[in-house]
């Protein structure tokens, strides 16, 4: 029996059809460098170096659905046909280079209306254009945030729409898997957390009604996204504080995304009460792979691993322990955009330099017979 020595982190991996050629994917990472909602040439940069560098999958930041669902003004949108062709510039891109393009759509709600990182991620002002925000209750980030205004009847059907007409224009785009951001306080994970979901509705109470919208959301958009595409989910699998949501409310809420057609869940955590970072556990090296371990076994569902998450050793161990089935990869991409590559020479994949475009992979095919000779 001929035993697959190719190491777990190199192996194509395939949902729906689509073979995915490895298991590295670049992780959204806003750049809040949009205009109304358009992609820029710095996307166009940003995305490109990756796509040459030997990912298999290549996501884009998270897109706002609607004009409000932005965290910031400097946030893509797919809520009307003109953003379309900027996208579509990307995913020429990474199909070009033999990737797989993704991007990521959700609604920031309470979280929405706040000025970039750097400079100083506040609520916006008076006189800095803010918008009115939305949440399942009227219950703000902190003191001194925008309250936002408790969604009715109308506003949910709108989102709902929001979600399945910002998909329809993905796929327009070109791209082959979209995520719903179910994660980090935004909005589909505020009608989760018992923190932010006082309703006393349909939409409310216990985790049967908290999940209900999200639901709805991975129904109409998995209903509208071709039968042989994947759908993806990020969650954040607890929310890190007391009286917050737990692991074991996730999994069973990922029991259910199964159940409407969600082909892998991306596992994240916390950001409910503020910054996605927990009270509960400390950041480190693969801080949230149980999170993934613990989804992938008790759903039996596709899982992600995601966070400080840098080495190949590392990457390749928590395949090969089945953890996971997916390596998202963010920061270490701005650091070295080849890290890919980097990794398969690590782990010693066949065909390593195979994964940069033709003519690197001649340069380097020829300097590392030169080096043997």
């Amino acid at each position: 029996m001929t035993v697959d020595r190719t190491p777990h982190l190199f192996r194509p991996f395939t949902q729906r059809g689509l073979t995915f050629k490895n298991r590295v994917c670049v992780s959204p990472m806003c750049q809040y460098q949009a205009i109304d909602g358009r992609m820029t040439d710095w996307h166009y940069d940003h995305h490109v170096r990756f796509a040459m560098g030997g990912v298999a999958v290549g996501m884009v930041e998270a897109t706002g659905v609607t004009p409000e669902g932005r965290i910031t003004h400097g946030c893509t949108g797919l809520w009307e046909d003109g953003q379309i062709a900027p996208m579509a510039r990307v995913t020429a891109a990474y199909k070009r280079y033999g990737c797989v393009p993704a991007i990521q759509i959700g609604h920031a709600g309470r979280k929405a209306s706040t000025a970039r990182p750097w400079e100083g991620a506040h609520p916006l002002g008076a006189d800095e254009d803010p918008w009115q925000t939305i949440a399942p209750s009227a219950i703000p980030v902190r003191e001194g945030w925008h309250t936002p205004k408790a969604m009715d009847e109308a506003d949910l059907a709108r989102i709902r729409h929001a979600f399945r007409d910002a998909a329809k224009r993905a796929l327009a785009a070109g791209f082959e898997v979209v995520e719903l951001h179910g994660a980090h306080g935004y909005l589909l994970h505020s009608f989760l957390s018992p923190l932010t979901n006082r309703r006393n509705d349909a939409y409310g109470g216990d985790l049967e009604g908290r999940m209900k919208l999200p639901l709805e959301v991975a129904r109409i958009v998995r209903e509208s996204w071709p039968e042989n595409l994947p759908v993806w989910y990020r969650v954040s699998a607890q929310d890190g504080v007391e009286g917050g949501l737990e692991l074991a409310d996730t999994i069973e809420l990922v029991k259910r995304l199964k159940a409407h057609g969600i082909d892998l869940v991306d596992c994240s955590s916390g950001g409910i009460a503020g910054s996605p970072s927990l009270a509960t556990v400390h950041p480190g090296p693969g801080f949230q792979v149980p999170f993934a371990d613990a989804i992938r076994k008790g759903a039996d569902i596709a899982t992600m691993a995601v966070g400080f998450i840098t080495e190949a050793e590392q990457a390749e161990a928590i395949l090969a322990e089945g953890k996971a089935d997916m390596i998202a990869i963010a920061r270490e991409h701005l650091a070295d955009p080849v890290w890919a590559y980097r990794a398969a020479l690590a782990l010693g994949a066949p065909e390593a330099h195979g994964l940069l475009p033709h003519l690197y992979h001649w340069y380097l095919e020829r300097r590392a017979r030169l080096q043997r000779s």
